[in-house]
């Protein structure tokens, strides 16, 4: 998870070159039309077929080996849209910070990169409900010599915590005990697990889902992740929820994508969709979790 996604607070929607991976014609939803059903979602009907923006970002949207796109969101959007009558999904690369401008200039229909909902970001686009949320953990050495599990274990036990550039964790960190000096900043997580092997920090922190991907990329090596936890900053629980995006026009489009979202919820087929991707039951969306409640901050 780079720092771009990490920080709640970034809400960048300058458009990026766009770089499709197979022609695919974009929608142009006119409000009245998307009111009497025929906007993006009964174009996309017709044509058979939808475009999705992502950043190319694992596990949340990016191309494998083959140049297939795959990923938690666009696996999931390939079922949701399947069961709305839309058998294909297409895919357009953009920059992370290109993403919400690339979706309003109607360069795609909907951002399938599992976007954080923000107050800001909901100010510029529609989100649907959640088909995640995102909690932290440390990464650390084999048999965490730390013992370090809570979010004030790294202050109480004098750790040295790695966290990325411009990302949140600094910040919890921070406020929760780690002096200024034992918090060391990398530009991205390769750098980061370079500097816990050094022994330079004693763990990472950053979201369960981000180290559990950085640790697959290391199988082998005596590193873990640990359990995951709610950072709790002012009193307040800090979780990130992860969801598509749609512009705010499409309202038929997005409320049909909600309503598949929430049968597969209801009948235990999320997990299954998106835990190849390392996804458990932890990152689930609790009934209450909904675009509304994190839209409010």
């Amino acid at each position: 998870m780079t720092s771009s996604r990490r920080d709640f607070l970034r809400t960048a929607v300058l458009l990026s070159a766009a770089v499709p991976l197979a022609a695919a014609g974009c929608s142009t939803t006119d409000p009245d039309e998307e009111k009497s059903g025929g906007g993006s979602l009964q174009k996309a009907k017709d044509a058979g077929k939808i475009t999705v923006g992502f950043a190319n970002e694992a596990p949340y949207g990016y191309t494998d080996k083959s140049g297939k796109l795959t990923g938690e969101a666009p696996e999931l959007a390939r079922v949701v849209f399947k069961e709305l009558g839309i058998g294909k999904v297409e895919g357009v690369q953009v920059d992370f910070a290109g993403l919400i401008g690339g979706l309003n200039a109607k360069r795609f229909d909907v951002i399938a990169a599992g976007m954080f909902i923000t107050p800001e970001r909901c100010g510029s686009v529609a989100f649907s409900d959640p088909e995640y949320v995102a909690k932290s953990a440390f990464m650390v050495r084999k048999g965490n010599p730390k013992g370090l599990t809570k979010q004030d274990d790294p202050g109480k036990k004098g750790a040295k915590v790695g966290v990325l550039e411009g990302a949140v964790e600094q910040g919890y960190a921070e406020k929760s005990g780690v002096k200024k000096g034992d918090v060391k900043v990398f530009p991205d997580q390769a750098s980061a697990f370079e500097g816990l092997k050094s022994g330079r920090i004693d763990c990472i922190w950053l979201t369960r889902i981000s180290l559990a991907d950085l640790l697959s990329k290391h199988q082998g090596e005596p590193y873990e992740v640990t359990p995951p936890f709610t950072p709790v900053i002012d009193g307040k629980e800090q979780l990130g929820a992860g969801a598509f995006a749609f512009r705010k026009a499409d309202t038929e489009l997005l409320n049909a994508f909600n309503g598949k979202l929430a049968e597969l919820k209801k009948g235990g087929r999320l997990l299954p969709i998106i835990q190849p991707f390392g996804f458990t039951q932890a990152e689930i969306p609790a009934p209450d979790d909904t675009a509304a409640k994190f839209c409010k901050g």
